[in-house]
């Protein structure tokens, strides 16, 4: 007989004793989620004083930035703490909080990338009913829908995966996921994985099909526009285009590495890689639109020289 537990606590089994050099590590990984904060915490902060930005698609790109915060919360610090111990632990509730953090982050990003490229569809197709598109209220329902909706798939996830019996506790990464936690089930695993299918094409393949859309829409306008239409594609859709692309790369890496055998890869690039769609993006995003989104980078320079005066 299969011996059926409720599980108090999981063992990540992808750290490894690295010695010394744990505490250059930890250094390493504080640095950038303190630089995460940073970038992140100013650009809304930016955002939210400076009327000349109260508009549409950078109040999308507040909510996208208080995502990162967010998302970054889900991994950073249970990093920080699990370099620095001997035995890689952690509690079951503890383990679930963090699923749910990490997938609903992962839900609001696609949510929030799709709503943004649909913002840039209509400024760069429809300019002159932009403004009557994108009222105030239509933004708000927007960025609030944008939450709300992840928040309550991902609970229905965790509803499903929470209560399955358990054989093991043995997880083969350094942080908790719902597809590891499923494969541990004892029990019948149909109901959560179909939803989980259902969720992945709800929040992933419509989302990304969607972008791909407006940006056909969006190409076929620069084509047949002015030089000063293409201009402006090029200068706000850039940052968008290169977030996707990076983001869609790190979600890739992440369930490449958790549905095949990556065994002949080496352990710190399969860990590199499982860590990337939550470490690497929240800090991608403010400096790529911190960089090429010129008022956001006027008023950046403006306050620089400000503070050296």
């Amino acid at each position: 007989m299969k011996n059926y537990s409720q599980v108090s606590y999981f063992n990540l089994t992808a750290y490894f004793d690295t010695g010394t050099l744990k505490y250059m590590y930890f250094i390493l990984v504080l640095s950038l989620y303190l630089s995460v904060i940073a970038a992140n915490v100013l650009l809304i902060v930016l955002i939210c004083v400076n009327r000349s930005l109260h508009e549409p698609m950078y109040l999308f790109l507040c909510s996208l930035f208080v995502n990162e915060l967010f998302g970054s919360s889900a991994v950073y610090p249970v990093l920080l703490l699990q370099i620095l111990r001997d035995i890689h632990t952690v509690s079951a509730p503890f383990c679930f909080l963090q699923i749910y953090t990490g997938h609903t982050y992962a839900c609001v990003e696609y949510t929030l990338l799709a709503i943004m490229s649909y913002d840039r569809y209509l400024a760069i197709c429809y300019p002159l009913q932009y403004n009557q598109c994108m009222a105030s209220q239509k933004v708000f329902l927007l960025v609030a829908l944008s939450w709300f909706y992840p928040f309550i798939l991902i609970i229905i996830l965790i509803s499903l995966s929470a209560p399955l019996q358990r054989c093991g506790n043995i997880i083969h990464k350094v942080y908790c996921d719902n597809y590891s936690i499923v494969k541990l089930a004892c029990s019948d695993t149909t109901v959560s994985n179909i939803y989980g299918l259902l969720m992945t094409v709800m929040v992933v393949f419509i989302p990304l099909f969607f972008i791909l859309y407006t940006y056909m829409r969006i190409l076929k306008v620069c084509f047949s526009g002015s030089k000063q239409t293409r201009h402006k594609a090029v200068s706000t859709c850039t940052p968008h285009l290169a977030s996707v692309i990076n983001y869609c790369f790190g979600v890739c890496f992440e369930v490449f590495q958790s549905r095949f055998n990556m065994d002949n890869v080496p352990n710190m690039l399969r860990i590199f890689l499982s860590l990337y769609w939550l470490t690497c993006q929240p800090l991608f995003n403010p400096l790529m639109y911190g960089l090429n989104m010129s008022k956001i980078r006027i008023i950046c320079k403006n306050l620089f020289l400000f503070r050296l005066s």
